[in-house]
């Protein structure tokens, strides 16, 4: 086993998503809904699709083709893939159709398996990197549910990679240095990376070269990443081994984020192939990922990550006009509107809300507050506050909302960069 020290770790307080979540008005429940089945409320869902745009951009850019598949199928599929004979205690029960037994799906992969399947396939199309943002479902028992963390409908960015074995290691590799990336202009710390292996008495596929040889090529892939690791028997998925990556949450407790597979059994289950250069049909290999796990579990982390005071790329509201008095208002107005029009989320909270002190203490987790008074409105400039406390103006106008745009599409931790 390969044991190497975990690298330092950013100390950052830890804040409660479940509290967060409800006094910042990013996400709720109804009972009429039922348990572990939250709403996104407007300023949480500006988080999430945020972040989604942000990982399917990258995702363009390394080269995946972004599909849609439905949310559910026939339980016949989900016997060909392994699911209902491993899985079935986490699954939905079947809702029968006149003679046929559909499923809401636990899995995007089978899904993704006949889309490959769909029509003939050559080595000169691999890899061939399938990505979706889709619903899956989980029949969590009532006493596990909560917040974000645990639910039973899950929004999940995964993708799956069809390539030849020899192309699987160097996938698997693109796969977990684009996980990195994601965490890296997040804010997220990852506390531990776990090479999760089959442990006894687990319900596996058997198939164990299989299961040695895609667990050698993923510790492979992480020695060459340069990353401590530590193998865990009993936590592979029952179709391959993993790489996990482990987050922590507010009271300290690990828990998986995203990961790395390798999969040589579903191939087989559906029969699928490429034609090689030598014309026969060869079997691909079948790389799965997830960037950044459950859109409600990245959320769920990122509140408690960033105690609601977001990355400004993620922030719900990320420049809020604030007029002196009423006077100034038709400029805060027209401030905002540019604002918008350069892809900025920005909100105006007039006079009537309050003192300019108790405003700019309301909007105390927004990453750029606009102070107009009258010099500003008069000379089309703002007087910027920063959410670390720093002043920044008076700028012209123009050149301020180019700044916080320049930083926003930065994708990354900092409010601000000094000009040259």
């Amino acid at each position: 086993m390969r044991s190497l020290a975990s690298p330092p770790r950013e100390e950052t307080p830890m804040h409660d998503h479940h509290r967060l979540g409800r006094e910042l008005d990013l996400f709720d429940t109804d009972p009429l809904l039922g348990a572990g089945l939250p709403f996104w409320l407007p300023d949480g869902a500006a988080v999430r699709l945020a972040l989604e745009e942000h990982i399917r951009d990258e995702e363009r850019r390394a080269g995946y083709r972004h599909v849609c598949s439905p949310v559910l199928g026939k339980r016949e599929l989900y016997e060909i893939s392994g699911h209902w004979e491993h899985y079935s205690d986490d699954m939905f029960p079947p809702m029968t159709l006149g003679s046929e037994e559909f499923v809401l799906r636990p899995s995007m992969c089978p899904h993704h398996a006949l889309i490959y399947r769909s029509r003939g396939r050559s080595h000169r199309e691999l890899p061939l990197r399938l990505a979706e943002l889709g619903g899956m479902y989980r029949s969590e028992p009532s006493g596990v549910l909560g917040g974000l963390t645990r639910v039973r409908s899950i929004q999940l960015n995964d993708g799956h990679i069809f390539c030849t074995p020899e192309q699987a290691a160097d996938e698997a590799a693109a796969a977990l240095a684009m996980i990195h990336r994601a965490y890296e202009a997040c804010g997220i710390v990852a506390v531990r990376h776990r090479l999760s292996l089959p442990g006894a008495g687990g319900k596996y596929a058997a198939a164990p070269e299989a299961w040695e040889r895609a667990g050698a090529l993923l510790a492979d892939v992480l020695r060459a990443s340069g990353v401590a690791y530590e193998e865990t028997p009993g936590e592979a998925a029952f179709y391959g081994p993993k790489i996990d990556v482990q987050v922590e949450d507010a009271a300290g407790r690990e828990f998986t984020l995203s990961t790395v597979q390798i999969d040589f059994h579903q191939p087989a289950r559906f029969g699928l192939a490429y034609t090689g250069p030598d014309g026969a049909k060869h079997r691909p290999v079948m790389v799965h990922r997830s960037v950044i796990g459950s859109m409600e579990r990245a959320v769920a982390h990122l509140i408690e990550r960033h105690g609601g005071a977001f990355p400004a790329w993620l922030a719900p509201v990320q420049l809020v006009a604030l007029p002196v008095t009423d006077a100034e208002l038709p400029y805060a107005d027209a401030l905002a509107r540019r604002a918008a029009a350069l892809g900025l989320r920005a909100e105006v909270v007039p006079a009537e809300r309050g003192s300019l002190g108790a405003r700019i203490r309301q909007a105390r987790l927004v990453p750029y507050q606009a102070v107009l008074g009258p010099a500003e409105a008069a000379g089309e400039s703002v007087a910027l506050r920063l959410r670390d406390g720093r002043r920044q103006g008076p700028l012209p106008a123009a050149e301020a909302l180019a700044r916080i745009t320049a930083r926003a599409a930065a994708k990354d931790t900092a409010l601000w960069e000094e000009a040259a």
